[in-house]
């Protein structure tokens, strides 16, 4: 069924919304203002001669990002729905327009405007799921019954992978690859499909990860940092270190010693190693309890929304808690040393504006639709009661 089509104001689109995700993602929003403060300050005096750098640009990606949840909490999900192939589009544009871009660290993946540097794959991440919730929806038997269904809107997402690579952004290609993966095979796309698009595509990715030396390099840097730990194993070394120094309770809030121009991309990638050596053991339960939190309420709301069979929303939903759930394990991951590293952001705790304004517009998106769902559902029981009485 489809949402009905009702003009909202901001205070309705609070009614039902889902508290406990709420809480988890104002928790984790909270714990990455301190972080930006915490794990820039150094950088910030040394570069900008002010310490307060980062923190201040981040308090108005914040404030940009309360402009964003309010236009998502006041927007229909059917508005998002009949909206994907246009953001989709966009957001091909802007891949494009990225590759046309100065280099920034040996790849093109930031277009300049002025006070932001947007990151065209963060936008591509939220356009690919709507664009393919939308597309689920409309064709939902179709894709049990005939294979082109299924590959149709496959080789659409694929320019957006190959775009990412022409950057190149590995970690996002990895990211949406997967993500598209998860939907399809969730939706119910036959296990002989979903096996032939699965190994084309693992064995494409493989190869593209060991086609360029520096990949092999990052590689075998995984495998064994400390055999270089001055060069190759640089950042994963001191990451690590962080982490051991951090032990049970941390070293206390601002006393992390790899913050101190050891530590590489302290403010961004590796923000968790910092955590971890403030917070210690303790504080990293709390983190990944919170995320898990996150994930799950989301994956509840998709099941309300598949119950009220609203199925744009359901898949929104789960294309929204697989992303976050695949960058915060990834980010996790790289920094404690499990994964190699992707240059893959923390959602809602890293420094950057693209990805946190995107992430908030996410979750916004979900809350939007635990609003629809209560109101379907009350809508639901209040007729069921009014039968059951006559």
């Amino acid at each position: 069924m489809e949402f009905v089509k009702r003009k909202t104001s901001f205070f309705d689109s609070l009614h039902g919304i889902d508290q406990q995700l709420l809480f988890a993602v104002l928790a984790i929003l909270s714990i990455g203002l301190v972080m930006i403060y915490s794990a820039s300050i150094s950088h910030a005096d040394f570069k900008y001669n002010d310490n307060l750098f980062y923190l201040k640009r981040h308090l108005i990606f914040l404030l940009l990002g309360i402009a964003v949840a309010f236009i998502f909490l006041i927007t229909p999900s059917w508005v998002w729905c009949k909206l994907g192939t246009p953001i989709f589009i966009v957001s091909i544009l802007l891949l494009i327009a990225v590759l046309f871009a100065p280099k920034i660290n040996g790849s093109r993946r930031w277009i300049s405007l002025g006070f932001i540097n947007l990151q065209a794959a963060e936008v591509a991440k939220f356009a690919v799921i709507i664009f393919l919730a939308g597309y689920l929806q409309r064709h939902q038997q179709k894709l049990k019954e005939s294979w082109k269904s299924v590959f149709s809107p496959l080789f659409v997402i694929a320019l957006v992978v190959l775009l990412l690579f022409k950057q190149p952004d590995y970690g996002s290609m990895v990211i949406i690859s997967t993500t598209v993966f998860c939907m399809l095979f969730i939706v119910g796309v036959p296990l002989w499909q979903f096996g032939m698009i699965s190994i084309f595509s693992i064995s494409g990715l493989a190869y593209i990860a060991v086609m360029e030396p520096y990949r092999i390099e990052r590689l075998n840097s995984f495998l064994n940092p400390w055999s270089d730990p001055r060069d190759t194993g640089y950042q994963v070394t001191n990451s690590l270190m962080a982490f051991g120094e951090g032990e049970w309770f941390g070293v206390g809030l601002g006393n992390s010693v790899q913050k101190l121009h050891y530590l590489p991309e302290a403010h961004t990638d590796f923000i968790f190693s910092i955590y971890a050596e403030e917070f210690g053991l303790i504080g990293v339960t709390v983190m990944i309890l919170l995320y898990v939190i996150l994930i799950h309420r989301i994956l509840h709301v998709a099941r309300r929304a598949m119950r009220s069979r609203a199925w744009f929303c359901t898949y929104s939903c789960i294309g929204i808690a697989i992303i976050l759930a695949l960058q915060s394990f990834i980010n996790i991951a790289v920094t404690s040393g499990l994964l190699p590293t992707k240059g893959i952001t923390l959602p809602f705790i890293s420094y950057g504006g693209s990805s946190l304004l995107v992430c908030i517009g996410m979750i916004s998106l979900v809350l939007r639709i635990s609003s629809e769902v209560d109101v379907v559902g009350k809508t639901i029981k209040r007729v069921s009661r009014v039968k059951a009485e006559n």
